[in-house]
């Protein structure tokens, strides 16, 4: 249960135990990242008798997992991967003691991150580690939790947790874990029909981690939006993931009982407060906010307003009253996730990438008070049957199949429709009028050997992450490998070197400006990945640290996108630096910026914090996460602005965030529709043991 798989299976929810361990910085970081990874040919090769797993999504397979004995009675794994270009190949070498704990273990390979080397062992009673992001020591009274090697590999923690019972398991670099049982699920497989048991591990997270245990309560399965399952039992994985959603449902039914009362839906007056007007762009000193009934009742200056008898009275004095929060690129993760983002102040997003079927559930479960969660604003993937087609998508073969995928899409009530890498370009604008007929919004990743401008004028309302504005500029035999790593290595070689006066570059972003496409940047997802050494967080995971769980302090401290052969890590700051540079030109120009992360979410606020280095205002930042929005997904009338007559989605923030965006991160109370939530209740529920800083 590795600290990278963890945060691709749950997104960030977690609860901090302080580290141990002395955790090394940049130095030992640049050391590892400089190191060159163990290459294909010289990893293990499992035998052919070898336990068999393999990685799927509901639109491909996109690995194989092993498990073997070496002859020493050591077990060994490998993994063998490739996700849209990007490849994974790794062995791993682990050796437990007679208590089935690993007492040595070494990783070799490369992943998606780069390097996966990684080492840990035990000698006199101390524990030591080595990985590409960090090293330490401690006694050795627990089970290791490595930053990386391969999933599979979980199943020496899930063994040892199911046979524990509620003691629980004491882990390293620290914290302690327990087992608890859930439903059981009969599936068929290879030998017929199986009966297999949903756990839940907690303590590694503060949210539960799901996982599946054969009739043995031994390691079955892990089953996410990528799963991991035997050989011979994929088919078994729509109903296992939805007996894992429906229990997941039921624990968080009962928080969001705890928040959403009668009494949380009194009227609240915010009084002493700076309000920023989202309309026009102001922050306004000495402002009073009263709510009542779901709506927005009135607006003063502060003191000018009397509290209804029985409201809520809440004294703004040092604080920012701000529309509530949207994050416009925020997959739906599972339900402990989507409080974690209401937790942050988002009371709105966009979901660009969620299957009908999960949309419906949460949309349902959210109207019923069932599910305490933001509004979501959803569009469905929609990419080619290909061995690099997107995973969680609607993949189709033809243009009348395309077709056909968006009227699914608008039959199903949601707002878009997002294609992807892999679609043939030629099915483009006919999927995009079919859509656009039927009232969605057209947007998404731009496919292989079609420029940004043509995917424009063929149909799209908004280019998805900021590369694929880059892609106009960017050499033939990157366009045409866009479904592949190409389209973060191309940019992140290339973009240094174009010139952005150009006749090219303005023409193009003239052209967004004069058809008012949208653009969803996600900047701060390219800021990690492409200036980042390692050994210290990013500037959008620093103030989350000792919050969260060690388990997921220790992936902030990752290294960026690993390096191509020729470029620097300079060269891609570089490019970087002018993607923050092209931001300000397209804002300036008038083109739509819409928020969004791609990420967890509390990546968001730093997202704001690079559009003000990008020349910004704070108050200009600020529409991008709130009323602008609104007004793309047609919500504005009602939401997006503190307005009287509209919906009270407000969020209370501890500072000024007219001078300081950073504030943003300091949420003290969330009212949404009209509900008044402590921030800090929130955040516990959700994990988190404190305040971002």
């Amino acid at each position: 249960m590795s600290v990278r798989h963890i945060v691709l299976a749950l997104g960030l929810c977690a609860a901090p135990i302080a580290l141990q361990s002395a955790v090394a910085h940049d130095s030992h970081a640049r050391a590892a990242a400089e190191a060159k990874p163990t290459p294909k040919d010289a990893l293990l090769k499992p035998p052919a008798d070898a336990v068999h797993y393999v990685v799927v999504s509901d639109a491909a397979k996109h690995g194989d997992q092993w498990r073997w004995q070496l002859p020493d009675g050591r077990t060994a794994y490998r993994w063998s991967e490739e996700l849209r270009g990007w490849i994974s190949e790794v062995d791993q070498v682990v050796t437990l003691d007679k208590n089935g704990v690993p007492s040595a273990m070494a990783v070799r390979g490369v992943t998606f991150s780069g390097d996966a080397a990684e080492t840990f062992s035990i000698s006199g009673g101390q524990a030591s580690w080595t990985s590409t992001s960090d090293n330490g020591s401690a006694p050795a009274d627990g089970h290791y939790l490595p930053a990386g090697g391969i999933r599979l590999a979980n199943e020496t923690l899930v063994n040892q947790l199911a046979g524990a019972g509620e003691s629980g398991v004491a882990l390293l670099p620290s914290g302690k874990a327990t087992l608890s049982l859930g439903p059981t699920l009969s599936i068929n497989g290879p030998k017929g029909a199986k009966t297999v048991q949903l756990a839940f591990v907690r303590g590694v997270l503060p949210t539960p981690y799901p996982v599946w245990l054969d009739e043995n309560r031994r390691y079955f399965a892990e089953v996410g939006w990528i799963s991991l399952v035997p050989a011979g039992y994929e088919a078994a994985v729509k109903a296992m993931r939805d007996r894992q959603d429906e229990a997941t449902a039921e624990a968080v039914k009962s928080v969001a009982a705890k928040f959403l009362t009668p009494q949380a839906r009194r009227p609240v007056l915010f009084d002493n407060v700076r309000l920023f007007d989202a309309e026009k762009g102001q922050f306004l000193a000495n402002q009073a906010v009263l709510a009542s009934d779901g709506k927005i009742s009135r607006i003063g200056a502060a003191g000018s307003i009397a509290a209804p008898s029985g409201a809520q009275v809440i004294d703004g004095r040092g604080k920012t009253l701000v529309p509530g929060i949207w994050d416009s690129h925020m997959h739906i993760g599972d339900d402990w996730d989507v409080l974690a983002n209401i937790a942050n102040g988002m009371t709105s997003f966009r979901s660009p990438g969620t299957m009908v079927d999960r949309a419906q559930s949460v949309a349902a479960r959210r109207a019923n008070n069932q599910l305490l969660m933001g509004e979501p604003f959803v569009s469905v993937i929609i990419d080619k049957k290909d061995p690099l087609a997107a995973q969680g998508s609607e993949t189709v073969s033809s243009e009348a199949e395309a077709i056909a995928a968006v009227r699914k899409i608008s039959q199903a009530g949601l707002w878009g429709a997002k294609f992807y890498t892999s679609m043939n370009p030629a099915w483009i604008a006919p999927a995009a009028a079919e859509a656009k007929k039927l009232g969605l919004h057209v947007h998404g990743h731009v496919p292989a050997s079609m420029r940004p401008s043509e995917a424009v004028r063929a149909g799209y309302d908004e280019l998805t992450h900021l590369n694929f504005v880059v892609m106009e500029w960017m050499p033939k035999d990157v366009l045409d490998k866009a479904n592949t790593r190409q389209r973060m290595e191309g940019p992140a070689k290339f973009f240094k070197d174009t010139d952005l006066d150009s006749a090219p570059v303005s023409n193009f972003i003239a052209e967004l400006a004069s058809r008012k496409t949208v653009i969803d940047p996600t900047i701060v997802l390219f800021e990690q990945m492409l200036t980042q050494d390692g050994g210290a967080p990013g500037p959008a995971y620093a103030p989350y640290m000792g919050i969260i769980s060690p388990v997921l302090d220790r992936s902030f401290r990752s290294g960026g996108y690993p390096l191509v052969e020729g470029y620097s890590r300079d060269d891609y700051r570089k490019s970087f630096e002018k993607m923050v540079d092209l931001v300000g030109r397209l804002h300036k120009a008038g083109v739509p910026i819409v928020a969004g992360t791609d990420g967890s979410g509390v990546e968001l606020i730093r997202e704001l914090e690079i559009y003000q280095q990008a020349g910004m205002s704070a108050a200009e930042a600020l529409q991008t996460a709130t009323i602008v929005p609104a007004r793309v997904v047609g919500a504005d009338k009602r939401t997006g602005s503190i307005a009287i007559g509209k919906e009270a989605d407000m969020v209370l923030v501890d500072g000024d965030v007219s001078t300081d965006l950073g504030a943003l991160r300091r949420v003290v109370t969330v009212v949404s529709d009209g509900y008044v939530m402590d921030g800090d209740a929130l955040r516990a529920a959700a994990g988190y043991s404190g305040r971002p800083k």
